[in-house]
């Protein structure tokens, strides 16, 4: 729960780098993010796999235990209709990325990635909050 109320706020409050400066940490977050999903899309775990951080990897020490786990609990990531970036934010070494799905089954989700820094320069995926979200109009 409080971690939830962190990423809200992450999101919401002017807090850390400048628009500026966000530029290019957030470029590279929605390039990781990109290359993940279409390695769900390929049923490539290794390549899945490499994207996701230390804590992550302790977590599902092994890339078949990681992609079933995504295969299940994640089936919106793992198999979107389409997506977009929404909002980021650049809070010290992490950015907060919103993804914006519209499920294969027609249910709009929001994904909120939490992705880290690393001591070689890449950032890694550190976790993925879901929120199913209420579809706009019909067009």
């Amino acid at each position: 729960m409080v971690r939830i109320v962190l990423v809200a706020l992450c999101l919401t409050l002017s807090i850390g780098a400048g628009p500026a400066l966000a530029d290019e940490p957030v470029d590279t977050v929605q390039s990781v993010i990109r290359a993940q999903i279409k390695a769900f899309l390929e049923d490539d775990a290794d390549t899945a796999y490499s994207f996701a951080s230390p804590a992550i990897r302790t977590k599902f020490p092994d890339k078949i235990i990681f992609f079933d786990m995504v295969k299940r609990s994640y089936q919106h990531l793992y198999r979107p209709g389409n997506f977009a970036f929404g909002r980021s934010k650049v809070v010290g070494e992490e950015v907060f990325q919103e993804v914006l799905i519209s499920g294969s089954d027609g249910k709009d989700w929001t994904a909120v990635y939490d992705l880290v820094h690393q001591p070689d320069g890449s950032y890694k995926i550190n976790g993925v909050m879901m929120l199913q979200t209420a579809s706009g109009p019909q067009l």
